[in-house]
C-alpha cells in the first residue's frame, strides 16, 4: 500500500468517525456530553406562516433566558447553545429540522419546540430512533402522555385539564349553563368535550351546550346569535386567539353580556388587542403567571427581556418560551457528570419540585411526564392581564 493509499485512507476513517459522533443518539459527542464545552440543545418553531405570531416571541423569550443564563454561570459553569430551526408550523418541514438538529448540529435534546401535529411527524425519528428527549413543548395532548414515553417530558397543562378548569372555575362562580363555543375540527372539539363532565363533577346541576363554527370564521354575529337565543349563564371559549376576539367583538355589539372565559391559548395580549373594549373581565386559564406580577421572579423576567430582546414585549407569549428554558436549566442543573440525552431523560424522571417562579411547580417521576397540571385564574381589568389568585390544580378528568 503507497504512503497516498494510506493517507487517503485515514481521512476518510477520520471523516467516518465525525459523522458517527454527529449522527448519534446524544452521547459524548459534538454537543459537549463530556463534560466540557457547550450543551448543545435545539428546537423547531414556526417562524414563518399563520403561526409565527406565537412562534417568533416564543423563541425570543426563551432566547432572553438562555442568553441571561449563559452570563451567569451557564448550567454548572456550561453554556447553554440552543439552536432553532423554522418549521412553518409544517409537519415535513418539522421533520427535516430534526433531522438537522440530529444528525447536523449533535443535540442532546430538544427543547421548547412548537406545533403539536408537527412535532408529532418528528417523533419516530427523533425518540424512537434516535433516542433523543423531547422536553418542556409548547403545548401537547393527552395521548402524548398517557401512557408515558421514555423520551416525551412536558410543562404545560394540557388542553383537556385546561378545558376541565375553566368549567370548574365557571360554576365555582356560579354559573350552571354553560354554552361552548368551539372550532368545529376534531383537535378543537376534544377539547371542548371535556367542559361537560367537569362542570357537571364540579355541580351535578351543571348542563353545557355546544355551538360548534367554522375554523377560521371571522364574523360570529350569528353564533352569537345563538349563545343569546340558549339562555345560558356562561360563555367558554375553545377558539385560536383572533377568532376569540372576534366573538367579544360581536358579542358586546349584540349587547351579551354573560362572563365569558377562554383555556390557556387566549391568555394572550393579542386577544386584549384585537378585542379592545371588549375584552375586559374576560377570563381565561393561563400556564404562567401573569406578565404584571408584582414578584421577583416576574420582575426578573421584565429586566431580563428588557435586556436580551428591547424589541418584544414582555408578555404572555415571550414569557412561554422564557418559562419553558427556565425549568430545563433547572432540571439539568441536577445532573452530575456528561450531560447526554441519557442523563438528560433520567434527570427529569427524577425532577421533583422543581421552582422558576414564573411557572407552577413541577414534579416528575417514571410514569408521570407532565410536570403539572396547575393553572393560574387571570381576569382583563384596565385592557391588562391581572391575576386572580395562586395557581389552582385542574380538577380529576375521571
Amino acid at each position: 500500500m503507497t504512503i497516498r493509499r494510506k493517507g487517503a485512507l485515514a481521512i476518510l476513517a477520520a471523516a467516518l468517525t465525525l459523522a458517527i459522533a454527529a449522527c448519534g443518539g446524544g452521547g459524548q459527542s459534538a454537543a459537549g456530553g463530556d463534560g466540557s464545552g457547550p450543551i448543545t440543545i435545539g428546537a423547531w418553531i414556526p417562524l414563518s406562516g399563520a403561526q409565527a405570531a406565537s412562534g417568533v416571541p416564543q423563541m425570543e423569550g426563551a432566547k432572553a433566558y438562555f442568553s441571561w443564563l449563559n452570563d451567569n454561570g451557564g448550567i454548572n459553569g456550561r453554556q447553554v447553545n440552543w439552536i432553532v430551526k423554522d418549521n412553518a408550523y409544517d409537519p415535513q418541514q418539522t421533520v427535516q429540522a430534526a433531522r438537522a438538529l440530529v444528525g447536523q448540529d449533535g443535540v442532546v435534546a430538544i427543547v421548547n419546540a412548537n406545533g403539536v401535529a408537527p412535532s408529532e411527524a418528528a417523533f419516530p425519528f427523533v425518540l424512537d430512533q434516535s433516542k433523543i428527549p423531547i422536553v418542556d413543548h409548547y403545548g401537547g395532548v393527552a395521548t402524548w402522555y398517557d401512557p408515558a414515553r421514555p423520551l416525551l417530558f412536558g410543562t404545560q397543562t394540557l388542553y383537556e385539564d385546561q378545558a376541565a378548569a375553566m368549567a370548574q372555575w365557571a360554576v365555582e362562580s356560579g354559573a350552571r349553563k354553560l354554552v361552548v363555543v368551539h372550532d368545529d375540527p376534531k383537535a378543537f372539539a376534544d377539547v371542548a368535550a371535556q367542559i361537560g363532565p367537569a362542570a357537571a363533577r364540579t355541580d351535578a346541576a351543571a348542563t353545557t351546550t355546544a355551538v360548534p363554527v367554522k375554523l377560521g370564521t371571522t364574523d360570529f354575529a350569528p353564533a352569537v346569535s345563538q349563545v343569546k337565543a340558549l339562555g345560558g349563564d356562561a360563555v367558554m371559549l375553545i377558539l385560536p386567539a383572533p377568532e376569540a376576539a372576534a366573538y367579544l367583538k360581536a358579542a358586546q355589539l349584540q349587547g351579551v353580556t354573560l362572563p365569558a372565559y377562554g383555556y390557556a391559548p387566549l391568555a394572550s395580549n393579542t386577544v386584549v388587542t384585537l378585542a379592545g373594549s371588549a375584552a375586559e373581565n374576560f377570563r381565561a386559564v393561563s400556564l404562567v403567571r401573569a406578565p404584571s406580577d408584582p414578584g421577583p421572579a416576574m420582575a426578573q423576567f421584565r429586566e431580563v427581556m428588557a435586556k436580551y430582546a428591547p424589541g418584544q414585549p414582555a408578555d404572555y407569549s415571550t414569557l412561554l418560551g422564557y418559562a419553558n428554558a427556565a425549568v430545563f436549566a433547572e432540571v439539568a442543573k441536577t445532573i452530575q457528570g456528561p450531560v447526554t440525552a441519557e442523563s438528560i431523560a433520567e434527570a427529569y424522571r427524577n425532577a421533583t419540585a422543581v421552582e422558576t417562579g414564573v411557572a407552577p411547580t413541577m414534579s416528575f417521576s417514571a410514569d408521570r411526564h407532565v410536570g403539572t397540571r396547575d393553572v393560574q385564574r387571570v381576569t382583563v381589568q384596565g385592557g391588562q392581564w391581572t391575576a386572580v389568585g395562586d395557581f389552582v390544580s385542574a380538577p380529576d378528568r375521571g
